[in-house]
């Protein structure tokens, strides 16, 4: 029993990493590059998600209704991140597009470092705790115990993961996402507007970052400023594990994170878990370099 429910506790973590990991992948996929500002927007959810209920709870709306405010949180959190995400996409990647590739991966670092001295300048070196507590009340599956929380962390990543690919393999911006990641120019041939569509993935990346942040905040009920980093590293290595590129490679890898950091903790050491996900990463790689569902890429003469 000790073991599933480890299982239990590392599917809600590694769901939040898949989540996290699926806006590396996306930006990855169109512009080649790696938005290491990423995880910054991630802590920004979060503290945005502790920061619009507390003020919901001022106006009394969580009195009248959890979650209503819940949702308003979720849904605020999402606006105001997503705006995050287009600026960094304006202003550290567009102007930089034709330059060398190093260029723009300075410049998200930059763009991290400023956020992560902008959220401790503006709330604090300490941890901020969220405002609502939740029931300990819990569900037993087969002798598995599962709070509300967690199945409604499930239940949402689910949710947007499941949608995120219906929304790529079928609709009509979703092609056009496909088509520009597979050949720019050719996109820009056939009338789809480039700019607009890398904006969108930077936008729909830092939305499903600012659902993580909410939720985590909501899990451990404390965050700081330095969360974004760790998170970031995380779903990065996932985003990898996976076939860095791949929608359902960020998927996988992030599950896979969260049940080898949450079963290794339980039986081997606590200490160390943020060291099992860096050694399935080297022994994927070893074995298949690209990734789980990565392509391999022939190396240019």
């Amino acid at each position: 029993m000790i073991f599933f429910q480890q299982l239990m506790n590392g599917l809600t973590l590694g769901s939040v990493y898949a989540i996290i990991a699926l806006g590396y992948t996306m930006v990855y996929g169109i512009l080649e590059l790696i938005n290491f500002a990423h995880g910054e927007v991630y802590m920004l959810g979060a503290y945005l998600g502790i920061i619009f209920l507390a003020v919901l709870t001022a106006w009394g709306v969580t009195a009248v209704s959890l979650p209503l405010a819940l949702l308003l949180t979720l849904l605020l959190s999402i606006i105001v991140c997503s705006a995050y995400g287009l600026t960094i996409e304006r202003v550290a990647y567009r102007p930089l597009r034709n330059a060398p590739r190093l260029s723009p991966l300075i410049s998200a670092i930059g763009i991290s470092i400023f956020l992560q001295n902008y959220v401790m300048l503006t709330q604090g070196a300490t941890d901020m705790a969220f405002p609502v507590h939740f029931s300990d009340a819990r569900l037993e599956i087969a002798g598995v115990d599962i709070t509300w929380l967690q199945a409604l962390i499930l239940l949402i990543s689910s949710l947007l993961m499941v949608g995120l690919h219906l929304f790529i393999g079928h609709t009509r911006l979703g092609k056009a996402m496909r088509a520009t990641a597979q050949d720019k120019m050719m996109a820009s041939l056939v009338g789809i507007d480039v700019n607009s569509i890398i904006a969108l993935t930077f936008v729909i990346g830092a939305g499903l970052a600012a659902v993580a942040g909410v939720m985590v905040a909501a899990y451990y009920g404390l965050v700081n400023y330095f969360i974004g980093y760790i998170a970031g590293i995380k779903a990065f290595t996932a985003a990898v594990l996976g076939g860095i590129g791949s929608i359902r490679g960020a998927m996988l890898g992030g599950i896979v994170l969260g049940l080898v950091e949450s079963i290794g903790s339980a039986y081997i050491s606590s200490e160390y878990k943020d060291a099992f996900a860096f050694v399935i990463l080297i022994i994927i790689l070893m074995i298949k370099p690209s990734g789980i569902f990565g392509r391999e890429v022939a190396e240019k003469v």
